[in-house]
C-alpha cells in the first residue's frame, strides 16, 4: 500500500528532520507513528498526502490516501461542502436536476447520484445531523470540524487513511465514535496519536527517529514493555560502563604507584653495584619508556570507555533524566476544603445543572470531571476556585492555595523569559544558581534561559510551570488539571503523569484521555 525509500526531509533553513527512512506498510494495516516532540511525525504524513515533497527518496502509494492533518484553520473559510471534497458533485447534480444536463456536469457527477444521501448518511454516523452543507466551517467547533473531516472517509471510501491527532477537540462520545470507527475499518491506516487508548488499537507500532523507523510489532502497551526492557538494559549497560571505568581508573593509579616504587628501587640497587652512567642512563630511558607505554595503553582504555560512557548517557531519553522535588502541602489527609450542598449557576435564565448539585471535596483526593461538552465542568472548577458564586445552595471553601491549570498553560506570563518565569514564583528567597540547578531539573539548559515563554512548544510551557511549581517554598494544597494533555506529545504527557504522582495534594482533573486518568490513580469520578 506504501513504500517509503531512503526519504528525508530537510527543512528551508537546512536543519535535518530525518533521513534514510525505509518504511513499508502493507494492505490493510493499521499502523501507529510514534516519536519525540519535532522528530518529523506530522511532516512525514504530510509527505505521504502529497502536501509536501521530501528532500530525497520517494514514496510509492497503491492508492489515493485521505489525509486528516491536526491544524484545520485552513478549511475555516471553506464550506463543508468543500472541506469534504464534495462541492463539485453537488453542484453538478444540482445543475442536472435542474435542467441542466451538460457533459461537463456529467463527467464532475460522474455515475455519483447517491452523493448527497451519502454525505448526509456520513456525518450521520459521526452525530452530526441537521447541517447545512454549505454553510462555513469557522462556525464549527474543533470537534466538530474534526468529525466533518472524519465523516470524509465514509464519504470517499478511501484504502488509504493518513490521521494526524484525530482525537484532538474530541469529547468523550466523540472519541468512543473513532475507536469504533479505528477497530471496524477496513482501510490501511497511518496514525500519529498522543491518544494511548486510541494507539492500542491499532496492530503494529513504528517510532520514528532521525536516522530511520524502527517496527515494533503488537499494541502500544506491547510497545511500552519493549521500551522498558530496552531503558532497563541501557540502564544496566551504563552501570556497567561506569563500574569499568572506576576499575580502569584504579587500575591505572596502582600501575603507576607500582612502577613509581619498581623505578626507585632499581635505581637503588643499580648505584650500590657500581653501574656506569651511561649504562644507568640507558636503563632508565628504558624504564620511562615501559611506563610511557604502559600510561598509553590505561589512557586508551580509560578514552575507550568514556566515549562508550558518554554515548549512552546521551541516549538516555529526556523523561529519564528529570528530578521533580515537590514540597508537601500543608494540609493533612481528609481535611474537607470543598462542600457544595443544592448549588447551580443560571446563565440567561437556564440553569447549568437540571438538578442542583451536591458534593464535597477532602485533601489528598484525586478527582475526575466527567462529562459531555457543555455539562458544566468548567463552571464547576470556577466554582471551586473561587471565581464564581452560585445562585442557589451553599458553598464552603477552606483557605487553601489552589493553582489551576489548562491545556495552554496560560499561568505562564508570555511577555517574561523562562528564567525570569521562573524568577516569578521563587517566593522562598533561593539563589540564582539554585533556581538555573532547578530549570535543569526540567529539562531547560542554559541557552534555554533567555527563551521567550511565547516561543515555548506545549510541552515546554508544560515543564516549565511543573518546575515554577517545585520553586514556590510550599506545593500547591489542590492541583486543577483541565485537559492538560491536549497539547502535548507522548513524551511529554509521560513527563506530566510522573510528576503527578509525585505530588501529594488534592487534584481535580478534567480530561477526556482514560488512559492517563487511569495513570494518575483517579480514585473518584464525579459525572455532570
Amino acid at each position: 500500500m506504501l513504500i517509503a525509500q531512503d526519504l528525508s526531509y530537510t527543512h528551508p533553513n537546512r536543519d535535518l528532520l530525518f533521513e534514510n527512512i525505509n518504511f513499508k506498510v502493507n494492505d490493510h494495516e493499521k499502523i501507529a507513528l510514534v516519536g519525540n516532540n519535532g522528530i518529523g511525525k506530522s511532516t512525514f504524513l504530510k509527505i505521504a498526502a502529497g502536501q509536501l515533497r521530501p528532500s530525497n527518496g520517494q514514496i510509492h502509494l497503491a492508492a489515493e490516501p485521505y489525509y486528516v492533518p491536526q491544524i484545520f484553520g485552513q478549511f475555516s473559510q471553506l464550506t463543508i461542502a468543500s472541506a469534504l471534497r464534495i462541492e463539485d458533485k453537488l453542484n453538478a447534480l444540482k445543475e442536472i436536476l435542474d435542467g441542466n444536463t451538460s457533459e461537463e456536469n456529467f463527467n464532475l457527477l460522474g455515475d455519483d447520484w447517491t452523493i448527497e444521501d451519502r454525505c448526509r448518511e456520513a456525518l450521520s454516523q459521526w452525530r452530526m445531523t441537521g447541517l447545512d452543507l454549505s454553510q462555513k466551517m469557522t462556525a464549527l467547533s474543533g470537534g466538530q470540524k474534526m468529525k466533518v473531516l472524519l465523516a470524509g472517509i465514509s464519504i470517499h471510501r478511501p484504502e488509504l487513511v493518513l490521521l494526524d491527532e484525530p482525537s484532538n477537540h474530541l469529547d468523550t462520545s466523540g472519541r468512543q465514535l473513532l475507536y469504533d470507527f479505528i477497530h471496524s475499518t477496513k482501510s490501511t491506516l497511518i496514525v500519529v496519536s498522543h491518544d494511548r487508548t486510541l494507539l492500542n488499537l491499532l496492530g503494529t507500532v513504528c517510532e520514528l527517529g532521525r536516522q530511520g523507523i524502527k517496527v515494533y510489532g503488537g499494541s502500544y502497551d506491547f510497545y511500552k514493555e519493549q521500551k522498558q526492557i530496552e531503558s532497563n538494559a541501557l540502564s544496566q549497560d551504563i552501570h556497567s560502563n561506569e563500574k569499568a571505568l572506576r576499575k580502569a581508573k584504579e587500575k591505572e593509579r596502582e600501575t603507576a604507584v607500582r612502577q613509581q616504587k619498581l623505578d626507585s628501587r632499581g635505581k637503588g640497587k643499580q648505584e650500590k653495584a657500581g653501574v656506569s652512567r651511561i649504562m644507568m642512563n640507558t636503563l632508565r630511558n628504558n624504564a620511562e619508556n615501559s611506563t610511557s607505554k604502559l600510561k598509553n595503553v590505561h589512557a586508551g582504555k580509560i578514552s575507550g570507555i568514556s566515549q562508550k560512557l558518554h554515548e549512552l548517557r546521551a541516549s538516555v531519553p529526556d523523561a529519564d533524566k528529570m528530578k521533580f522535588g515537590f514540597h508537601d502541602t500543608a494540609l493533612h489527609k481528609g481535611k474537607n476544603l470543598f462542600i457544595a450542598t443544592d448549588i447551580n449557576v443560571v446563565y440567561h435564565t437556564k440553569p447549568v445543572w437540571k438538578d442542583n448539585l451536591t458534593l464535597q471535596i477532602t485533601s489528598g483526593e484525586r478527582i475526575a470531571l466527567n462529562g459531555a461538552n457543555g455539562s458544566g465542568k468548567t463552571t464547576l472548577i470556577k466554582l471551586i476556585l473561587g471565581h464564581l458564586e452560585a445562585q442557589t445552595g451553599t458553598i464552603y471553601r477552606a483557605d487553601k492555595k489552589a493553582v489551576y491549570i489548562d491545556q495552554d498553560y496560560s499561568l505562564l506570563d508570555d511577555t517574561l523569559k523562562v528564567y525570569e518565569q521562573a524568577q516569578q514564583f521563587n517566593t522562598s528567597a533561593l539563589q540564582e544558581h539554585e533556581v538555573k540547578i532547578r530549570l535543569n531539573r526540567f529539562l531547560f539548559a542554559q541557552e534555554g534561559w533567555d527563551k521567550p515563554c511565547s516561543a515555548l512548544s506545549g510541552g515546554e510551557r508544560m515543564r516549565l510551570l511543573l518546575c515554577c511549581l517545585t520553586i514556590g517554598n510550599q506545593s500547591p494544597d489542590m492541583i486543577v488539571l483541565d485537559e492538560p494533555t491536549n497539547n502535548l506529545d507522548i513524551q511529554n504527557i509521560d513527563i506530566l503523569t510522573a510528576a503527578i504522582n509525585e505530588y501529594q495534594g488534592t487534584l481535580v482533573v478534567v480530561s477526556h484521555d482514560a488512559y492517563f486518568l487511569e495513570e494518575i490513580n483517579i480514585n473518584r469520578t464525579l459525572k455532570l
